[in-house]
Formats: C-alpha cells, sequence, structure tokens
C-alpha cells in the first residue's frame, strides 16, 4: 500500500510523526509512506487551495516533502506532480493537535486535507487528537491516536463503505484527551452542533497604538447531541464520522422547489 500524509500543523509537528508512525504500520514493509506537509502551521485554513499564486514545493529527505501552501495544497502537489505516476491509496491527514468535531470541521485544514483526497477519489482519512484536562503531557499527549488509529483503520478499510453517487465518502476520527488505555470505546457518530457560534473576536491595541483582533474559540462541547462527535469524543470515546464534499441539505430540496419554481 502507498500512503500520502499531510497535515496542518506543518513538517515539523509532533502529531505528524505519530501518522508516519500509523501509516507505516498499515502500509507494511513492502508499503509505502509519502510525506507531503506545510512548511508551516496552516492551521484553519479549511479546505483553502493557492489559487492566485504558486506554492514552493521542497524536497526534504526521500519521500518527504514541504510545501508552501495548504493541507489542500499538499495533496494536490503529491497528486499532481510528485506521485503523478503512481498515485497513493490512501490519503492521511493528522494527527491534529486537538480536535476536529462539530463547526470546527468547516474551518480545519486536516479535514481539508482529506476532503481534497477524497475529490480525487483516493480513500481518505482526517485523524485529530483531542486536548483537555484529563490530556497526558509531554510526548504521550498522543497516546490515544497512537494506540488505537491502526486497528480503527485497517476496519475502514476492510469493511467500510468509501464510494458513492455523487461525492465520494471520507472519514473523520478523533481521539479522546486521555491515555490509550483509558479509552472508553469506537463510536460511529454524526457532525454536532453547538448552541452557538465557535469563534469570537477580541480586540487588542499594541504599545505603538495599533489595532488588532484575535480570534477566540469560546465556546465547549457540553450543550451538544448525544451521540454526535464532540459529545462522544468528550466522553471519553474515539469518534469516526463519514464526511463528504455534499453540503446540499437534501431534504430542503423538494420543498424549496414547491417555492422557487
Amino acid at each position: 500500500m502507498r500512503i500520502l500524509v499531510t497535515n496542518d500543523d506543518g513538517i515539523s509537528a509532533p502529531g505528524l510523526k505519530v501518522a508516519e508512525a500509523i501509516a507505516a504500520e498499515l502500509a507494511g514493509p513492502d508499503g509505502e509512506v509519502w510525506i507531503v506537509a506545510p512548511a508551516f502551521e496552516q492551521s484553519g485554513v479549511s479546505h483553502c487551495v493557492s489559487y492566485i499564486r504558486p506554492m514552493r514545493l521542497e524536497k526534504l529527505d526521500e519521500r518527504r516533502y514541504a510545501v508552501e501552501g495548504s493541507p489542500a495544497d499538499c495533496v494536490l502537489a503529491a497528486i499532481g506532480s510528485i506521485l503523478s505516476e503512481t498515485p497513493p491509496d490512501l490519503v492521511i491527514s493528522g494527527v491534529n493537535r486537538g480536535h476536529n468535531v462539530a463547526d470546527d470541521t468547516l474551518y480545519s485544514g486536516t479535514i481539508g486535507g482529506a476532503m481534497e483526497g477524497a475529490l480525487h477519489g483516493i480513500r481518505s482519512v482526517a485523524l485529530s487528537q483531542y486536548y483537555g484536562p484529563g490530556s497526558p503531557s509531554g510526548t504521550a499527549a498522543f497516546d490515544a491516536a497512537a494506540g488505537h488509529a491502526v486497528a480503527i483503520l485497517r476496519k475502514l478499510l476492510d469493511q467500510a463503505q468509501w464510494n458513492r453517487e455523487g461525492y465520494q465518502l471520507f472519514y473523520n476520527l478523533n481521539f479522546p484527551a486521555v491515555a490509550a488505555s483509558e479509552v472508553q470505546g469506537v463510536r460511529a457518530t454524526f457532525q454536532g452542533a453547538r448552541p452557538g457560534p465557535t469563534f469570537g473576536v477580541k480586540p487588542q491595541t499594541s504599545p505603538n497604538g495599533r489595532h488588532y483582533l484575535w480570534l477566540t474559540h469560546r465556546t465547549g462541547n457540553g450543550g451538544t447531541a448525544e451521540g454526535s462527535d464532540a459529545r462522544e469524543c468528550s466522553n471519553g470515546y474515539v469518534t469516526v464520522t463519514p464526511l463528504s464534499a455534499d453540503l446540499t441539505v437534501q431534504e430542503m430540496v423538494k420543498p424549496l422547489s414547491e417555492i422557487v419554481e
């Protein structure tokens, strides 16, 4: 198996090393793991692509590249240039530092990387590690992801549905803020909805009198529904959510037609 690994935390992020190890175990001794990741952190860029400017590509080592662009750019660089003759069998985006649940999925560059792979018909997954009061410290912070990702991904690769009419499915995995031994189990979930907007704005004036705005992440997961990714991950479960690029609210198309047509 040939696996492409990207992320949105950057080529030097500790979570990328965890994803590399996960990919290596999945690929096996006869497989290949290729790293194509952003040169700098790209958190919050969603599915952004560098449409109006070129992106610099640098080879750092054998099967390891840095791209001055977004996670989606990295996937495009891999598919369109680096691996154009031998496309990957799987795209792993992550392991992100922090969970990507509820409306975080709309902002996440980690999700954007997986989505780009799915748009090219490649099986793709996003992996994110939740941080919270129960998180292990130091290098053990990604313990839940390191301990459980391979088994879950093997099940998805062997048994899950990937192809469908229209946009291809991809999967969003979130690992709880506990040690691997304390994970409660695995839950198939839907994308949660928080009771209020996730981001706010905090103004700040610098010492030289210039005005700046900081974005603040101001809502938690306590108000999300039972069975959602946000609630179940907060409760100690690994969550697996099927996603696609289709944002259409399908059940509204017919009633809408009766209004506008």
